[in-house]
């Protein structure tokens, strides 16, 4: 079983977001010369906009799929929590500071009680990420949401941040030899959930609707600390995603154990190494990368507070390797 028979294919998202980035990227010449002039290319996890003094971090996101789970088990008060998360997440990835968010829930019909269990949750993750929510947008669209015995919705939402322009991480100062750190994950988070759902037994799903851990705080404290080359969020595409980073190379040789769900999933399907490492993130939700001195002393003070292992080196040849058990596995 593999994530494309599912129903999602990693390389036709690749192309057509390809052909977006082609047809948008012109529209940077607008803010040319201009307060909020863009500062990065699209593709990163977020983008940058030169306010003067400082950089304006915008990212956005949804849940996916896990909104699904959440009709089917008729549970909503955590999946606020994965929207503020997958937007906060990425953020953070540039060294700026979540600041606000606005939301935007699309329903196939209006059920009041669903809907402030959504806030709920979406408040209790803007608690964790310390982020105010703003304002936002509802819509009653039945011919266009369709979901589970008309508890069909949609969620997602925009994030804004603050970044000194001398404090930006942009992948540059990464080199062979830096060291990879992982965060550990609470769960599948939320990527790869329509595979799973094809895979798991229904009395599992329960397991996909543990929140994405949201790393803000972690890495906030981190960065006052710390000279960190590069981060990385471990989301839809799993490890692919450190390609986003730097035309380095990856060798991710010390992974740990992944938790149970992912290890169900696999067995279930008879899913590849290759093809869980591409689709999930196996356990690790997030990866800093820094020079061996800095990695050193982040997991001395810091690897067992926070969950931080090593996982890997920054190496020459270009790509993504993972060695598990004897196993060399090349992502692409």
């Amino acid at each position: 079983m593999t994530y494309e028979k599912a129903g999602v294919s990693i390389r036709r998202e690749e192309f057509a977001v390809r052909r977006i980035k082609k047809i948008l990227r012109n529209t940077f010449n607008y803010r040319e010369n201009k307060i909020g002039r863009v500062m990065k290319d699209i593709g990163g996890f977020a983008n940058v906009l030169d306010m003067g003094g400082f950089a304006l971090a915008i990212a956005t996101d949804g849940v996916g799929s896990k909104v699904i789970v959440a009709q089917e088990l008729e549970r909503y008060d955590t999946i606020g929590i994965d929207m503020v998360a997958m937007n906060v997440n990425d953020l953070i990835c540039l060294g700026a500071e979540p600041v606000a968010m606005v939301d935007y829930l699309a329903l196939e019909h209006v059920n009041p009680e669903m809907t402030s269990d959504i806030a709920l949750g979406i408040h209790e993750g803007a608690r964790i990420a310390s982020i105010a929510v703003v304002g936002g947008e509802t819509a009653t669209l039945p011919e266009v949401i369709r979901g589970v015995e008309n508890r069909g919705f949609d969620l997602a939402g925009t994030v804004i941040g603050i970044v000194k322009k001398d404090r930006l991480i942009t992948g540059e100062q990464i080199a062979p030899g830096d060291h990879i750190l992982g965060f550990e994950s609470s769960g599948i988070h939320s990527n790869g959930i329509t595979l799973a759902r094809k895979l798991l037994p229904r009395n599992f799903w329960f397991e996909l609707l543990k929140p994405t851990r949201i790393y803000v705080r972690e890495i906030m404290e981190l960065l006052q600390r710390f000279r960190i080359h590069g981060m990385v969020h471990i989301t839809g595409g799993g490890f692919l995603n450190l390609k986003r980073v730097t035309g380095h190379g990856f060798l991710l040789n010390e992974l740990p154990e992944p938790q149970i769900v992912f290890k169900r999933i696999q067995e279930q399907g008879n899913v590849s190494n290759r093809e869980m490492y591409r689709t999930f993130n196996m356990g690790v939700g997030f990866c800093l990368i820094a020079d061996k001195k800095n990695s050193r002393n982040i997991l001395k003070e810091y690897g067992e507070k926070y969950g931080i292992k090593k996982i890997g080196s920054i190496v020459e040849e270009k790509g993504v390797v993972i060695v598990k058990n004897g196993e060399r596995i090349t992502l692409e």
